[in-house]
């Protein structure tokens, strides 16, 4: 067997841990590595790989996203990579689906390789691509929107009332919370945030900016197709053209 295998994880040292586990594996051929979901989902539908590493939280897209946006129908096997994230273990736990938690232990690496293995040498791919629809269909309908979001700061935690946010920007792997003068940090990316928020609520203009739709004042036309969105605070955010959910949820579209 000649497992052609893709790497997916914004951490390079996340990558070089899978790497090496696979290095001495003779069955195992890596045809790549990949540091982001764009990057990922072109390299998925170019090389075709029989199995990918995916890792769930990225900046900009996710692993969920990175499935969506190749199709389900048409995903290599997949054993799935988190930090954390409950809903997805509970999912994929009752649908059979592969995973690893990190700090990836070795043990549990090689198991998960043993199952991708006998899944792929059945050809039961199509069975695998309907779990991972299921997988995130259970992820969908446990997912619970959050009222409070906890922030660590001098050694305690808080929690941040999410209707208190007048809005979120990306910082890296890291989101900034602004919520009247104080702003707080917090681990999560922009993407993941956004699925924990309600919809209603909390909206995604720019790639680098969630706002509390309650917050907004006025949205005012501005070059080559963009908007600025004016806060009732005074600060004014551009909202990407992109964005056209965005645009036709606030009636701009």
């Amino acid at each position: 067997m000649n497992l052609r295998t893709l790497i997916v994880d914004d951490e390079p040292l996340a990558r070089r841990s899978v790497g090496r586990f696979l290095k001495n594996d003779a069955e195992v051929q890596v045809v790549g590595e990949c540091g982001d979901g764009e990057t990922a989902v072109n390299a998925i539908r170019a090389e075709k790989p029989d199995l990918v590493f995916l890792d769930i939280q990225m900046p900009e897209m996710d692993g969920f996203e990175v499935v969506r946006q190749v199709g389900a129908e048409r995903m290599p096997a997949t054993i799935f990579v988190t930090a954390y994230d409950r809903y997805a273990l509970r999912a994929f736990d009752t649908n059979a689906l592969d995973y690893l938690l990190k700090p990836v232990e070795r043990a549990r690496f090689d198991r998960a390789l043993i199952r991708a293995k006998e899944r792929i040498a059945e050809r039961s791919l199509h069975d695998v691509n309907q779990r991972i629809i299921a997988a995130l269909n259970q992820v969908k309908r446990q997912e619970e929107f959050l009222d409070r979001l906890p922030v660590a700061e001098n050694g305690r935690i808080l929690f941040v009332k999410a209707r208190e946010i007048d809005w979120i920007e990306a910082q890296g792997n890291y989101s900034r919370l602004h919520a009247g003068a104080r702003v707080y940090e917090i681990r999560e990316t922009l993407t993941t945030l956004s699925h924990q928020l309600n919809p209603r609520d909390f909206l995604r203009i720019h790639r680098s900016t969630i706002v509390n739709v309650h917050r907004i004042k006025e949205i005012h036309p501005w070059f080559h197709g963009y908007h600025m969105v004016l806060l009732d605070n005074g600060r004014e955010l551009r909202m990407s053209r992109y964005q056209d959910a965005a645009a036709k949820q606030l009636g701009i579209g």
